[in-house]
């Protein structure tokens, strides 16, 4: 896999954040269909703090799948920009090492101090 192109890379990972959010989106629905039809009280049942929880924490998981997701297709769009591997502070090409451990870097090493 080392050797795929960066949109071979990028499409694959676009691929798998969606089947993993897809996923985590149906499990949260199974949660709340369940706490519809479960008596549980999150303040006062322990189960309901557990449903409140597992709630609370796919939700958030969710959010980070989507925020990732969105890095990807900014990266497939650079790509098709031409603007791919180019950092957005200095201009300079991004080392392939740091694509490879970071494909969604938008910035070189020296500049990722300021970046997300």
């Amino acid at each position: 896999m080392a050797h795929d192109t960066p949109r071979e890379r990028l499409t694959r990972e676009v691929d798998e954040i969606t089947a993993r959010i897809a996923t985590m989106t149906t499990d949260l629905h199974a949660i709340f269909d369940a706490s519809v039809d479960s008596n549980a009280d999150d303040e006062h049942d322990p189960e309901g703090q557990t449903i409140g929880y597992e709630r609370a924490q796919l939700t958030a998981l969710i959010t980070a799948a989507q925020a990732q997701l969105t890095a990807v297709e900014q990266a497939l769009t650079r790509l098709e920009e031409g603007s791919y591997g180019i950092c957005t502070v200095c201009l300079r090409p991004i080392p392939a090492e740091r694509l490879e451990v970071r494909p969604t870097a938008t910035t070189c090493v020296e500049h990722a101090s300021g970046s997300r």
